[in-house]
């Protein structure tokens, strides 16, 4: 068993919080690993800015005012500067970055990063390409976020689903260009076809308060569409998208360039909803194309891709089939050997 510590100096947010309502993948990414490593024996403890001391499946949540540990096994600093400082007797310490690297170019972080060497986990490979190779490490190591349980149990469809579509991420990631494809070119040539979004402010805490009004000018277009069957809905929490993606028949994301991971298209795919994006950020990484879902070159073909999804039921039977197949093989046990090799290897 290991003593591991990781610290967060982001939003509050505890091991509680996925329950009580809607959580940004960062930290929804937080809790599900801390637990993960709980489950497979280890002494796990958070140091963030959670309201109060709790323990909670596992999991030690502890204020990170309070003060934090000297020693640890590992220590894992999650995204920010401040915390690289901490554990000083650490005998590994890993850098957690989720957001593409250019914010870690500031020179209060090459400072730090320089100094204690820390092993950089990136989510993916695409994520791994905007840290530059002369930016300083202690080596460099890809460990994908773990896929939910509660999104890889969901049994297979017993028939397609009518013709809705789904939208669960930040409406400033492409929302405005995704309503105008929709009502434009989708919506008219689909009988019936409504888009549920998914998305508010709400979700990002202190970051999402700070666009509140550029986001809200984009929700805005979407309570426009409602007759041409947009439906605006608040973000919801896991279980409940559990249920809302088994009512789906595609989610459709054109893709961002700060996509490092994109959980909304992985949690669709673990639950055999056919995704539709285009080759921006890491959505490719998400998505086989032509088996679990579209990667569209274009506007035109992303809008032609979402119609065949939309009202072929043989197309979507076989890659809601494909996507139950192929999907689902990492979860967070297989991330959870991936953060243990570190200590194993110090």
């Amino acid at each position: 068993m290991a003593k591991i510590v990781l610290a967060d100096d982001g939003i509050r947010f505890d091991g509680r919080s996925p329950e009580r309502g809607p959580l940004g993948g960062a930290e929804s990414s937080v809790v599900a690993l801390t637990e993960a490593l709980a489950v497979f024996g280890h002494e796990v403890t958070v140091y963030n800015n959670c309201e109060a001391p709790i323990d909670h499946a596992g999991v030690a949540w502890r204020r990170l005012s309070d003060g934090v540990p000297d020693r640890a096994d590992l220590f894992i600093a999650n995204r920010g500067d401040r915390v690289l400082d901490l554990v000083p007797s650490a005998r590994r310490v890993a850098f957690w970055t989720h957001n593409p690297c250019r914010y870690m170019l500031k020179w209060r972080y090459l400072r730090r990063l320089f100094m204690r060497r820390p092993v950089i986990v990136f989510i993916g490979a695409y994520h791994a390409t905007t840290y530059p190779a002369w930016a300083p490490d202690g080596g460099r190591k890809i460990i994908p976020y773990g896929l939910p349980d509660i999104f890889c149990a969901a049994p297979p469809a017993d028939r397609p689903p009518g013709p809705r579509a789904i939208f669960t991420s930040n409406p400033l990631r492409g929302l405005d260009w995704l309503l105008e494809l929709w009502s434009q070119q989708i919506e008219p040539a689909v009988p019936g076809a409504e888009l549920h979004v998914f998305s508010g402010a709400d979700t990002y805490g202190a970051a999402g308060d700070r666009k509140a009004a550029e986001m809200e000018r984009v929700l805005a277009r979407a309570r426009e569409l409602s007759g041409q069957g947009v439906v605006l809905r608040d973000p919801v929490a896991k279980a409940r998208l559990v249920d809302e993606l088994r009512l789906s028949r595609c989610l459709l994301y054109r893709g961002d360039i700060n996509e490092t991971f994109c959980l909304a298209v992985g949690e669709a795919q673990a639950m055999g909803v056919p995704a539709v994006v285009q080759p921006i950020g890491s959505v490719v990484e998400r998505v086989r194309p032509e088996q679990t879902g579209f990667i569209a070159t274009d506007d035109h073909a992303f809008a032609l891709a979402a119609k065949r999804l939309l009202t072929d039921d043989a197309l979507w039977s076989s890659q809601h089939a494909a996507a139950l197949a192929v999907q689902r093989s990492w979860r967070w046990p297989e991330a959870v050997r991936q953060f243990e090799a570190l200590i194993d290897n110090a």
